[in-house]
């Protein structure tokens, strides 16, 4: 794609000695959701009453005191989900909901119609502001716009007044000069000084000002400096509450608050997996479980997030996508094998230190902090690496391979994969770790029976004896061989069949079930007559039958190998 120098660069603020790099977030901002109203309006079919209702109650449940419910002014159904809100008692006490509104007069007293009977509302009003809008839309100079926000604020203190006066509803203020990031700054700031003069704000009763990037133009730094710049050179500072309202059109609207808050806001306005106009809103549940992470409590509670997902997919019909952070269905999830192997040690290291820190390598945040299982974590495909396929055998039945073996049963993976040409879940890796260790087809050699003996010699040692039978080939053959104990005495024993060349390289077994029929499971490491090392399984309740069956396990698979 060929620049044709046809845009025009964002102007950068001039802020030398910009203080906000050195911030860190140290505590929550106060939420506000826009779901309802800026989320609803984004949508192809927005929601109706009974969806509304149920949404809002989601998000009291997530601990949200201030929730923007719509533009009641703008159509009648956004009129009549209000009046049910208050009217069925559905809003409680300690929660304030807000109402969207142009700084129109019409406009303005239907809104105020709206929202008699509520205990606390915020009353959010706005014009548009920015140099485009100006020219373009409005077609007014900067007066001209002023005037527009100033006749607002004025109307709404008046009507706030006879509102208080006949119900003692408590009302409180906010303004958003809209298009913002568009906004020359310091014009918006001129804007929302008269603004706040006309309101009479104070510290005792602060108004919200509001700075939206109503659409996202500059990189999230630039957004920070502009938020710093306007709030160390507005007047009477501490009367007002700085809230953001960052949109996505950039992709940054998540870093955009982040820097906004270390700018010096105390407010955020978005929505729950960032849904709204174009590209969306920030993502609220990223920002606030981003300061869990940090051990910032983000007082918001989305300890059980799959069940909040299921009511947003639900009610606004959209689709969070699965990798989206801390929601999506792939969010946790490692294909690779080298992440696979961290995150597995990660576990083990959190079992054996007893640190009371989260140190898992590749995952910010403890799955099982927001209700979410470790199980899907590792996901296997032909681009994973032997430590996440063990780790989904260990986790699926309990088998605890032996390092030496993991590259072994890697392979096979990986392999089949290959030939599968997707992912594959924990079932189908327990299939092919049965069906290549412990029941695969055309054995050579298959164990009938057998029993040992104690040989107790002249010399007062004790040596193994080994009786049995082995099929080959379908044949059955009987064998018998003396060695120091019960598995050297067996490989004596198959030397009776022309199996030679075969020695004993590793063993390691442990159980795999508790009770009167628990059973042991032994994997077997030997090296073949060509010194190339094998490996194989056997499982059985007599832990020296699993040995037994682990070698010739070995064999037949070595076996195979040379025959294919």
């Amino acid at each position: 794609m060929k620049s044709e120098k046809k845009y025009i660069p964002f102007e950068q603020i001039n802020l030398p000695n910009r203080q906000w790099p050195t911030k860190i977030i140290d505590k929550a901002p106060v939420w506000c959701s826009v779901d309802l109203r800026d989320g609803n309006q984004a949508l192809i079919t927005p929601m109706g009453i009974e969806e509304k209702i149920r949404f809002f109650h989601t998000l009291i449940d997530c601990g949200f005191k201030e929730i923007e419910v719509g533009f009641p002014s703008a159509s009648e159904t956004e009129y009549a989900i209000l009046r049910t809100l208050i009217e069925e008692g559905h809003i409680p006490d300690d929660v304030w909901v807000q109402v969207l509104v142009q700084a129109r007069e019409e406009l303005i007293r239907k809104t105020f119609e709206a929202v008699r009977g509520a205990k606390n509302v915020i009353v959010h009003f706005y014009n548009s502001t920015s140099t485009l809008q100006r020219k373009i839309v409005f077609q007014k100079d900067m007066a001209g716009i002023t005037e527009i926000a100033v006749n607002g604020a004025k109307l709404i203190k008046q009507l706030t007044e006879e509102e208080v006066a006949r119900s003692g509803m408590n009302i409180r203020y906010e303004y958003s000069p809209e298009s913002f990031t568009g906004t020359e700054i310091d014009y918006s700031i001129e804007i929302c000084e008269a603004v706040m003069e006309e309101m009479g704000a104070t510290k005792e009763h602060p108004i919200i000002i509001n700075l939206p990037s109503t659409v996202e133009m500059c990189t999230a730094n630039t957004y920070a400096d502009q938020i710093e710049y306007f709030c160390t050179h507005m007047k009477n500072r501490d009367a007002a509450i700085i809230s953001l309202h960052p949109h996505n059109d950039r992709g940054t609207g998540v870093a955009c608050a982040e820097l906004g808050l270390m700018a010096g806001a105390d407010r955020i306005e978005g929505t729950l997996f960032g849904n709204g106009e174009r590209t969306g809103n920030l993502d609220i549940i990223t920002v606030a479980l981003n300061m869990f992470t940090q051990n910032v409590d983000p007082e918001l509670d989305f300890s059980n997030i799959m069940d909040v997902r299921k009511v947003y997919e639900e009610v606004t019909k959209m689709t969070v996508p699965p990798r989206q952070p801390y929601a999506g269905d792939l969010c946790f999830t490692a294909f690779s094998g080298s992440h696979q192997d961290a995150i597995r040690k990660g576990y083990e290291y959190m079992k054996t230190s007893g640190t009371e820190y989260w140190e898992v390598p590749y995952l910010p945040i403890n799955p099982a902090d927001i209700n979410r299982q470790y199980e899907p974590v590792i996901r296997i495909n032909s681009q994973s690496g032997k430590g996440g396929a063990v780790y989904v055998l260990e986790a699926a039945c309990g088998y605890r391979l032996p390092k030496s073996m993991h590259p072994d049963f890697g392979n096979v993976i990986k392999a089949a994969a290959d030939a599968y040409g997707d992912e594959l879940s924990s079932e189908q890796i327990v299939e092919i770790f049965n069906k290549e260790y412990l029941d695969f087809e055309d054995k050579k050699y298959v164990l009938k029976r057998h029993r040992f003996f104690e040989l107790n010699e002249a010399d007062g040692s004790i040596h193994s004896r080994f009786e049995g039978s082995i099929m080959v080939d379908g044949d059955e053959r009987f064998i018998s061989g003396n060695g120091n104990g019960p598995i050297d005495s067996f490989f004596l024993a198959l030397d009776g069949l022309g199996v030679k060349g075969y020695s004993f390289i590793n063993y390691h077994e442990h159980a795999v079930s508790q009770g009167s029929d628990s059973k042991g499971i032994c994997y077997i490491e030997l090296a073949d007559p060509n010194g190339k090392h094998v490996f194989g399984v056997g499982i059985h309740t007599n832990i020296n039958v699993a040995a037994l069956q682990g070698i010739i396990c070995a064999i037949n698979r070595s076996v195979k190998v040379e025959e294919n």
